[in-house]
């Protein structure tokens, strides 16, 4: 068993979970609400929604290749889902730094959580 890929899993579960406890609270309920067309609105929503499969898929993938390491494909694999949580990361930031907001880095802090992800799996796929 890999430890680091096996925290990476639960640490990714948890990721999930604070997107679709407190994504939902934060982000759709008021997307719902507000007066924007229905068409983006939707497909904002949606694009919601795939987040959230693709994390809570992601978390089950990263424990599932803590259980079965040293399988060929385990550290390629893992690599990939490190770049996964790597690239949301840097959405984040590129999207908070660019808005000229103070004290950007915490006005969009859901890079806090991704990054460990990916630091704890490139570890496991090391």
């Amino acid at each position: 068993m890999n430890g680091w890929l096996l925290a990476a899993g639960i640490t990714a579960s948890g990721v999930a979970a604070v997107h679709l406890v407190g994504g939902h609270r934060d982000v759709v309920r008021p997307l719902l609400a507000c007066g924007l067309a229905d068409e983006p609105k939707r497909v904002l929503h949606a694009v919601w929604h795939m987040v959230s499969v693709d994390l809570a898929l992601s978390a089950a993938f990263l424990i599932h290749l803590a259980l079965t390491d040293g399988t060929p494909a385990t550290g390629l694999t893992a690599w990939f889902v490190a770049a996964h949580f790597v690239a949301y990361s840097a959405v984040f930031l590129v999207v908070t730094l660019s808005v000229g907001w103070p004290k950007p880095l915490l006005r969009l802090p859901q890079w806090i959580l991704l990054l460990p992800v990916a630091a704890l799996t490139a570890a496991g796929a090391a």
